[in-house]
């Protein structure tokens, strides 16, 4: 049983407003924490305004050291985040391992890029008026910025909002996902053993009536949340005059041409469609497959997928543990009736057992439905067949979402046309769009969100530039003039 206080100024903190967490396997508590109140809140954002004093001034060799004894005290406890990860997620525990592997990288990045926040020179005399006159061009932090997380990746995620935040001298507030805040409560006890500024990083479990609290306070300069489209973009318009970074939903799709390395392909296509129980805005959800080797693809592919386990995420064994909610089970069980009636067929899988949805693969699906258009976030992925290669990227973009697609050919020519034409944040050529190296500027266009992740881009997007210009030469007769 995990026992986690919220933290609050530095300090854990206990309310009166128990949480339990429950396991999304078979339903056994296996933690509890507590919900702030607008108490606590009022506390959090006051402390962290105090933080920031301390926080914009530390030198950057200061911020790094600590940032990378973070990044060791992951390592050093990559189990027990590991296990705390698979019991409040039901992540399968092999993949909770490489979750927090990813968090070591991400604050080990963050320690690096705090050094590179370097300024810029401008040379400004480019007409006789401006003789003399030079400039300089440096990113100073915002102030307090709120970061809204989300179940399916409860420690990294929570690490790409943290790490840039401090690395750029930001204080932080954490609204974790209610079913996932024990990863981000540990890590937060590591990052004060840091010694950071009371204030500088605070983790508030609460009630999502709440968080309008934090989100309309004007002391609160920037939002980042990863979640839904639906809670995003409303979240945005109450959001005021805050920078907003918005990582939202996918529906991603994958292009297997006819020149693919298909053994490849389709072993890339079951890990990106079912890990996470598919449970990832980048999950492979569309496949479409060139007519000339569509048979062979779909043998090779459905085997691997039928090879897949699933099962109780303890099991060293399991690839596909249980979706988050019987709710959402529910949600998908009836998007897939409503395909069947629409003339679909199941090709493998469609089994049900309480959380656990079994790999499934759909064929003859309508494009218009719901499994094929929105997001299925669950172990489901719908195959068509292609010939055309213009029109192929033409439904690939027929998506109100536009986060990553994958495209698995050896043609030149194809990869640059649908880099041109693909309206996604990112292309991966040679693997799935699931594919994700936690440097890279992540993102996406259309519903997909607004603004990249990724600790170079992040700490961008949480910094303001400002520009400082001299005139060292002072009341010339050319500056009169």
């Amino acid at each position: 049983m995990y026992d986690f206080p919220l933290i609050l100024n530095g300090n854990p903190v206990t309310t009166n407003n128990p949480l339990e967490i429950k396991s999304p396997f078979d339903g056994r508590v296996i933690g509890k924490t507590c919900k702030a109140t607008s108490k606590e809140i009022e506390l959090a954002i006051a402390s962290a305004q105090q933080g920031f004093i301390e926080t914009h001034r530390m030198p950057m060799y200061e911020r790094a050291v600590k940032l990378t004894r973070v990044a060791a005290a992951l390592h050093d406890q990559r189990e027990e985040f590991a296990r705390i990860l698979s019991a409040e997620a039901g992540k399968p525990i092999k993949y909770a391992r490489i979750e927090t592997d990813r968090a070591v990288l991400t604050f080990t990045d963050a320690a690096e890029e705090c050094k590179r926040l370097r300024g810029k020179y401008l040379p400004l005399d480019y007409e006789p008026g401006s003789r003399g006159r030079w400039g300089i061009v440096r990113r100073f932090p915002l102030g307090i910025i709120l970061g809204i997380s989300p179940f399916n990746f409860p420690l990294n995620l929570v690490a790409h909002k943290v790490a840039p935040a401090l690395s750029s001298g930001n204080c932080i507030i954490i609204k974790p996902a209610s079913q996932t805040p024990l990863s981000a409560l540990r890590l937060a006890q590591e990052i004060i053993k840091t010694e950071w500024p009371a204030g500088a990083i605070q983790v508030l479990p609460m009630d999502s009536n709440d968080a309008h609290l934090l989100i309309e306070d004007e002391r609160i300069k920037m939002l980042t949340f990863t979640g839904s489209p639906v809670v995003g973009w409303a979240l945005k318009n109450k959001a005021g005059h805050k920078r907003v970074t918005l990582e939202l939903g996918g529906n991603a799709g994958v292009i297997i041409h006819h020149d693919a390395d298909l053994e490849y392909a389709a072993a890339r296509c079951a890990s990106g469609g079912f890990a996470q129980a598919g449970q990832s805005c980048i999950s492979v959800q569309r496949v479409y497959i060139h007519d000339t080797i569509y048979d062979k693809f779909l043998n090779l592919f459905l085997k691997k997928v039928q090879d897949l386990k699933t099962g109780n995420p303890d099991d060293e064994d399991v690839d596909v543990g249980p979706m988050i909610h019987l709710s959402e089970v529910d949600r998908v069980r009836q998007w897939l009736q409503e395909a069947l009636a629409k003339k679909a067929k199941i090709l493998t899988g469609g089994k049900i057992e309480g959380t656990l949805f079994y790999p499934t693969v759909v064929a003859e699906v309508d494009p218009k439905l719901r499994l094929s258009c929105q997001e299925v976030f669950a172990p489901l992925v719908v195959v068509y067949r292609y010939h055309d290669s213009d029109l192929v990227l033409e439904q690939v973009n027929d998506s109100d979402y536009g986060l990553q697609a994958g495209l698995f050919t050896n043609d030149a020519r194809f990869i640059f046309k649908a880099y041109e034409k693909l309206e996604v944040g990112g292309l991966i050529v040679g693997d799935v769009p699931t594919y994700r190296i936690d440097p890279m500027p992540y993102g996406g266009t259309k519903l997909s969100g607004l603004g990249r992740e990724g600790v170079r881009y992040a700490i961008e997007e949480m910094t303001e530039m400002k520009l400082l210009v001299m005139n060292i030469i002072e009341g010339t007769k050319e500056q009169r003039s």
